[in-house]
């Protein structure tokens, strides 16, 4: 499985769909997991996949649109960032797409911390990149 830390705050802070989920609800651990980042300077995304896993188009989507604004960039799955999550699915033997998405983001830039609420998925797909590391809540 990926490595998990709970150390210092990483240079980049990717943010899964639980974790916007739980920002929008105000968990405290979200929010510290945020803050901290922020306070060491790191940066901070949301992949665009994640944007179309947490809002549906209504009034209901206001705490989510704030998380998204407040963070402010949203990372584009382009060909390299599609290839390389293909790549992270047949070596998982995985279906999970959007994770794959999410770790490819990752991937791409370089590594980053993943900050999710569904660790054991991410993981696995994170398990050969040494530079990803999934931070669960």
């Amino acid at each position: 499985m990926a490595r998990t830390r709970h150390q210092a705050p990483p240079q980049r802070l990717i943010l899964d769909a639980g974790a916007v989920i739980g920002l929008s609800r105000g968990e405290v651990r979200a929010r510290a997991a945020l803050t901290a980042a922020l306070e060491a300077g790191a940066e901070v995304s949301v992949p665009a996949v994640v944007v179309a896993e947490t809002v549906r188009g209504g009034a209901a989507d206001a705490p989510v649109n704030r998380v998204l604004k407040a963070v402010g960039e949203v990372d584009v799955a382009d060909e390299p960032v599609g290839r390389t999550a293909g790549r992270l699915l047949g070596s998982a033997r995985s279906a999970a797409t959007v994770d794959a998405i999410v770790v490819a983001t990752a991937v791409e830039a370089g590594g980053a911390v993943i900050l999710t609420g569904d660790a054991g998925d991410l993981g696995l797909l994170a398990v050969d990149e040494p530079a990803v590391i999934i931070e669960p809540l």
